[in-house]
């Protein structure tokens, strides 16, 4: 009897462990793998957020249909009205906001998210006066999350005398942003590329013209002190070579490729 029970008390502690880690272990072998859907991090000062393989995003991403989209919801007495609509250009989205800005001169906030551009991806987001990160980023992340590009998003808020704490903050601008970002029709996007030129003031037309000649645009010009003409130039990503070697020919190789930098305002 004795024997007996000692082998039954060997078997709980030898044998059943180890039956159980070799099952364990066979489930973890056989579980299919899904590689994270982003490949570098991107920090801003105190933010950190997340940056899609631009290669990937080119092939798989989406956009909302033209048009203003709307929808709103309610959060202990505060209104949140979620706004988007298709961009292409940082300019675009400026053009946007003050839109919304104009019709809502009332209002406590209005937060907003960009996202546009496949090579590379530009992204911007502000707070407008809410605590550090719990208005813009929310609202960036619900254009990332439904895995949209091309986008501004807008959230307006008007305060409804109950205060939400960071966490309902986060929530009720990412909430309002996705919402909006649903409910609007999608269409697929055709990738394409910005590309920040800098050429000498004689040859501003030679850029507008090649700019033209792929279908694309130029926006964001300036001059620098020493007059030279430095502007962006966005077409299709299919393009990009074709505009490359345009420019090159029509300065005689003295268009200068500046870096694009992403950026997030806080």
């Amino acid at each position: 009897m004795i024997k007996q029970r000692l082998v039954a008390i060997l078997l709980v502690i030898f044998v059943l462990p180890t039956t159980m880690l070799s099952t364990l272990a066979f489930l973890l072998r056989s579980a299919p793998y899904h590689p994270p859907p982003f490949l570098c991090t991107v920090k801003s000062g105190s933010r950190c957020f997340m940056m899609g393989d631009a290669k990937q995003m080119a092939a798989s991403s989406t956009t909302l249909a033209p048009g203003l989209h709307e929808a709103e919801m309610e959060v202990k007495k505060s209104r949140f009205i979620g706004y988007a609509q298709h961009v292409t250009t940082w300019k675009e989205a400026q053009d946007f906001l003050n839109i919304i800005k104009e019709e809502h001169p009332k209002s406590r906030h209005i937060a907003f998210g960009f996202v546009a551009g496949s090579n590379p991806v530009q992204e911007r987001c502000s707070d407008d006066g809410e605590p550090t990160g719990t208005a813009g980023l929310p609202v960036l992340g619900g254009i990332k999350v439904e895995e949209l590009s091309d986008v501004v998003c807008a959230v307006v808020r008007y305060f409804g005398g109950v205060k939400l704490g960071a966490g309902g903050l986060i929530r009720a601008y990412g909430g309002a942003a996705r919402l909006v970002l649903r409910e609007a029709p999608k269409e697929v996007l055709i990738p394409r590329t910005s590309l920040r030129v800098c050429v000498l003031s004689q040859n501003a037309g030679a850029v507008y013209d090649a700019a033209a000649k792929v279908g694309g645009s130029a926006n964001d010009e300036e001059y620098t002190a020493e007059g030279e003409l430095v502007v962006t130039v966005t077409c299709d990503l299919e393009q990009e070579n074709r505009l490359r070697q345009i420019l090159a020919d029509a300065t005689r190789g003295n268009a200068e490729f500046l870096q694009l930098e992403d950026n997030v305002d806080s």
